[in-house]
């Protein structure tokens, strides 16, 4: 009976395992755990950037709790990270600019002037990359109380910038009102 009763439970675990992998994306993989200063996140979505007809990055949303609204996500407390992978060669320039856009658009004309000299922080950090090669990884990280943290290929890039404001507006990219990619909201959500 015993015996029984543990092939049951291994079964029902093998069941369950597909439902806990990583989640995959024009094959790009993103684990369903990341940590942030100590502090484990959950995947809440992964999707993928198409411009045009052209897909241009997969990413993914890792939070303390999975909500599947995007203001709740903005607002939520904790650490939190965006990790994108290029699927074609960019300039820096040109993903800095699309950053400005999509932040410019999704945030009050006074949030925009209020966070300024942070966004020309980030800028001039995305255009010390040059050319980012397809495959690249970037990890834009929040850890409460010290600020965004740029991470390429698991390397620390550039200086922390400030304020739990300037991270919410830049989640407003992907998760505001006009975002970047309105599917790509929808699956960083939790959607498909």
């Amino acid at each position: 009976m015993k015996s029984i009763a543990r092939t049951l439970l291994l079964t029902a675990a093998l069941v369950a395992l597909p439902a806990l992998a990583a989640v995959e994306v024009k094959g790009i993989k993103f684990a369903d755990t990341y940590q942030v200063a100590n502090q484990p996140l959950q995947l809440n979505g992964a999707g993928l950037r198409v411009k045009i007809i052209v897909n241009v990055y997969a990413a993914g949303l890792y939070v303390t709790k999975k909500d599947a609204n995007a203001t709740n996500l903005i607002a939520q407390p904790g650490a939190k990270s965006v990790q994108i992978v290029l699927l074609r060669d960019l300039s820096g320039e040109d993903f800095a600019d699309a950053m400005i856009k999509g932040f410019k658009a999704n945030n009050s004309e006074a949030d925009v002037i209020k966070l300024q000299g942070k966004l020309d922080e980030l800028k001039s950090l995305m255009l010390t990359f040059g050319t980012v090669k397809k495959g690249t990884a970037l990890h834009m990280d929040f850890v409460p109380g010290s600020g965004t943290h740029v991470l390429v290929d698991g390397k620390s890039a550039g200086r922390e910038i400030s304020g739990d404001d300037f991270y919410q507006a830049l989640l407003r990219i992907w998760l505001g009102n006009k975002p970047v990619d309105s599917d790509l909201k929808d699956s960083l959500l939790g959607g498909k």
